[in-house]
């Protein structure tokens, strides 16, 4: 398998900034973009949705934001149903569609699954598939969230 490049990540950095465009009207910035190698890639927060990826590339892209980002995301979209599954199908639907957007760039070959979401509380990710990882550091209003770029071409 071999890595991914530049190009390829660069296209998950627009797939973050399209979304909160299209969502909320506003860009998100992004803070950061860093390479980090040997399994753990990024601290995480309250929530975190990921999408698995198959066909021509394997691994998993994550989304991971603090409550009260998801909390003003889904007030954004006129949703007040703030219980904890809205919170998790919120932040499962943010990685889709950052995974969806990337799609574009990566073509029909690469297959994606349904969102998989989950509470963290012990702040790290560990990743599956690529021992270097990129991490995508984002910030949005007074919140910062991550998104994490797992994959390899197979």
């Amino acid at each position: 398998m071999s890595d991914i490049d530049e190009k390829d990540i660069h296209s998950f950095v627009d797939a973050v900034s399209v979304y909160f465009r299209q969502i909320t009207g506003e860009k998100a910035e992004i803070r950061s973009a860093y390479l980090v190698e040997g399994g753990v890639a990024a601290t995480t927060f309250d929530l975190t949705g990921y999408i698995s990826f198959s066909g021509s590339f394997s691994g998993r892209v994550y989304f991971s934001a603090p409550r009260g980002m998801v909390r003003h995301l889904l007030l954004m979209m006129k949703e007040f149903n703030h219980a904890e599954e809205q919170l998790l199908d919120a932040v499962g639907e943010v990685a889709n569609t950052i995974a969806g957007n990337a799609r574009k760039h990566f073509g029909s070959d690469m297959e994606i699954s349904v969102p998989v979401t989950v509470a963290t509380s012990d702040g790290w990710l560990d990743t599956v598939v690529s021992p270097r990882s990129y991490v995508i550091m984002i910030k949005w209003k007074q919140y910062k969230a991550s998104v994490v770029v797992d994959i390899q071409h197979a």
